[in-house]
């Protein structure tokens, strides 16, 4: 059922939402959320139909807010208010309004949103393009629990995770980290297979690719090891490499919904990584409303630390770039966070990563990073762990190419704090 109203009110809408569920026969409010798109005319119809096939997962009333652009200076002094309200078969599971702003009441689309939000329920807010610079301080976003953008549709995508890093406030999301949960699932889950270290890393994906980039900080900022940045011709993420003390692990995805997991002594498996659609991933944020505080701290790594398409070549016309971590870390990986029996704590987990070596012993800075084509020696030190950790991230290094550009990794004390949700 729909409903047009042209230049409404707020308390209009309310009594329209009110009458359109009585008339379906439904008069109760069965919503669990309150979802709010803002977007332009040009992208409402995907980003509703998203949220409209995300609803039956989570039945929301979504409020879709797109400010018009008024031709002449005339009609940027005139506000108006013009919406449209959908429940039943057309708006998914829950309900929706739709609201085009005119004129001056387009700078103050909050105040028209406030009054439409479904009392006592958590409200996040998705923009599908265009996001602002800070969202926790927009004042849509100010009005919710969660802040959901999409960095893959700006027009510079690795500029925008920047900006990301340097605004994040706990409760943002991003659609580009939602993008990269099963991967994320199936290297954790290939490490809990085998009982070895990590010693260096190797993502590749399409150039431009903010996905690629974050699961590459991801490895760099749980394992704690050199991570290469490669490209390739796409789409999308295409493999991660892994050499580890036992021999490489190898996650490869050419197309389509399968990959390839290999592992030292196992037979190759085909694995199911199919690329989800946006419906999907809106689905998965709306399941969780608590900070991501495993995306925080693989943003804040910082993607200024991943060398980008300049590198090394690399076999099959790849190029790549790098960072470098100078400590390795254990192997052994779970979903959860929790400590592998018989072995070392989880590294690629949803839950905070496991201490280097060297911040087990002690001391400080567990190595210096090789620079340009000349080798430089670890620093001597009393802690036999800390040794061990130095050679091994020198052995990253020699692993990882010539190591040109490389920076040594700041101790966990000299990282910039993740925020953390307020008690």
């Amino acid at each position: 059922m729909k409903t047009d109203l042209t230049d409404t009110t707020a308390s209009k809408i309310n009594k329209a939402l009110v009458k359109a569920r009585r008339a379906i026969g439904t008069p109760a409010v069965g919503m669990v959320l309150t979802l709010v798109i803002v977007t332009d005319e040009e992208n409402a119809y995907d980003a509703l139909k998203a949220a409209n096939d995300a609803s039956r997962e989570h039945p929301s009333r979504t409020l879709v807010v797109i400010k018009r652009v008024s031709r002449g200076p005339r009609d940027r002094t005139k506000s108006r208010l013009d919406a449209e309200v959908r429940v039943g078969a057309d708006a998914g599971a829950g309900e929706t309004v739709v609201l085009r702003l005119y004129g001056e009441v387009a700078d103050h689309a909050q105040s028209v949103v406030l009054p439409l939000l479904l009392p006592d329920a958590p409200v996040v807010v998705w923009w599908p393009v265009t996001a602002p610079l800070d969202p926790a301080r927009d004042p849509l976003g100010a009005l919710a629990q969660r802040r959901v953008t999409d960095s893959y549709s700006a027009e510079k995508p690795i500029d925008e995770l920047r900006a990301r890093a340097d605004n994040y406030e706990p409760g943002d999301t991003d659609l580009a980290w939602t993008r990269i949960t099963p991967w994320r699932s199936m290297l954790a889950a290939a490490l809990d297979q085998v009982d070895c270290e990590v010693i260096s890393a190797e993502v590749h994906g399409e150039q431009y690719n903010p996905s690629v980039e974050l699961l590459a900080m991801w490895l760099a900022d749980r394992l704690h090891v050199h991570v290469r940045r490669g490209v390739s011709a796409g789409p999308g993420l295409n493999e991660v490499r892994m050499l580890t003390s036992t021999g490489p692990i190898r996650l490869y995805r050419p197309s389509g919904g399968l990959a390839l997991l290999t592992l030292e002594d196992q037979p190759d498996r085909a694995v199911a990584l199919k690329r989800r659609e946006t419906s999907e991933l809106l689905a998965e944020e709306l399941r969780r409303l608590d900070p991501d505080d495993t995306y925080a701290s693989a943003l804040r790594f910082g993607v200024d630390r991943l060398g980008g398409s300049a590198g090394s070549a690399l076999p099959g016309g790849t190029t790549s770039g790098a960072t470098s971590a100078p400590a390795s870390a254990p192997a052994s990986a779970s979903a959860g966070g929790a400590a592998s029996p018989g072995g070392a704590g989880s590294a690629l987990s949803s839950g905070s990563a496991s201490p280097s070596a060297a911040d087990a012993s002690g001391g400080g800075t567990a190595s210096t990073a090789a620079s340009g084509a000349s080798s430089t020696s670890a620093p001597s030190s009393s802690s036999a762990s800390s040794s061990a950790s130095a050679s091994l991230a020198l052995s990253a290094l020699a692993a990882g190419g010539d190591g040109e550009g490389e920076g040594e990794r700041p101790t966990p004390a000299q990282m910039p704090p993740v925020k953390k949700a307020a008690s």
